[in-house]
């Protein structure tokens, strides 16, 4: 049985990367047979959640409730999830490779003391049992043998797209509360601080994202950019060093330390395409680079690419796109 870590938003919905998750674990449980498919998380889900994990496939989604999950704890989600694992019988967990993914498993791993793969795009032969997973900020790929049970793996934000079933998982519900110690508690979230509101839209949904890194310029040389976001219905992303210099907030930043996207159109103007970057936008359907540099790396790896300032090009695409539209 393949045991698979959901996360719920505040919305109590499941995350995009954990359906992802659940459809990774059934093209997995198809090749080996068709084994279940369960679920686990914290918290007791509504009905509406409970229906989405069943058309996911889902057969059981055992809910883990008490006092000791009031708040994060890697721990602790560690040790329910591990309770879970031990009475279902699973030889496979799984999770999305997000940062409390990643945390959980690395714990369920030093108590199993088994290996944990991190970030897998993809798995190959069954016995052994091998996947492939990003390393490097995902500038390389590594393949890796998960030789010991259970299996501990998350999977990378984007390597499949969520979908439904063919056939609905039974859903079933199980509410569960297990005994977590205190010293699984000694680490957790005290508190939680709203993120500033994001102003450029939601960049991981986004189906068109303008780029913008160094060669903006300033904080003032956003104005074009923002209107061809706006043109295109499009996000902003910008690179770490936008960030870094304080010409734009955090929450736009694309890349390993970023958000990781995967727009049908990634429009990246001014910049180089250093490694940790194209770690967050290499699941671009297309994409087209503006750039002074014909030999930049985000020139050379693009779809398509215009060489030229982007204080020229944008403004020039910008008025097109308003002469076209009358």
């Amino acid at each position: 049985m393949i045991l698979v870590l959901v996360e719920v938003s505040p919305a109590g919905e499941a995350v995009e990367t954990s359906r992802e998750a659940i459809t990774f674990a059934r093209d997995l449980a198809a090749a080996g047979g068709g084994v279940p498919i369960d679920a686990v998380l914290v918290g007791t889900p509504d009905d509406a959640l409970v229906g989405v994990l069943a058309a996911h496939g889902v057969r059981r989604i055992h809910a883990l409730t008490g006092a000791a999950y009031d708040s994060f704890s890697g721990a602790a989600w560690a040790a329910g999830v591990e309770q879970v694992r031990a009475g279902a019988g699973s030889v496979v967990v799984m999770a999305s490779g997000t940062p409390r993914g990643n945390e959980v498993l690395a714990h369920l791993g030093a108590r199993a003391a088994v290996p944990m793969a991190a970030n897998v795009v993809s798995f190959g032969g069954l016995s052994p049992f091998t996947v492939t997973r990003q390393v490097v900020g995902g500038a390389a790929l590594e393949e890796m043998q998960l030789s010991q049970r259970p299996a501990l793996f998350t999977v990378a934000g984007h390597a499949v797209e969520a979908r439904p079933a063919d056939t609905h998982g039974a859903g079933e519900l199980v509410v569960e509360t297990p005994e977590v110690p205190d010293a699984d508690l000694v680490a957790r979230v005290v508190s939680t601080d709203e993120p500033e509101p994001d102003l450029s839209g939601t960049l991981k949904s986004a189906k068109v994202v303008v780029g913008a890194g160094r060669g903006a310029g300033s904080a003032e040389g956003f104005d074009d950019l923002l209107e061809l976001a706006d043109l295109l219905d499009a996000s902003l992303g910008v690179s770490r060093v936008v960030t870094s210099l304080g010409w734009r907030p955090h929450h736009e930043q694309v890349g390993q330390t970023g958000s990781r996207i995967s727009p049908d159109l990634y429009i990246p103007c001014g910049i180089s395409g250093a490694i940790q970057h194209w770690a967050g936008c290499s699941s671009a359907k297309a994409i087209l680079a503006i750039n002074t540099d014909p030999d930049a790396p985000m020139v050379t790896k693009a779809t398509h690419a215009v060489i030229g300032d982007l204080h020229e090009v944008i403004p020039a695409v910008n008025a097109e796109i308003r002469r076209r539209r009358g």
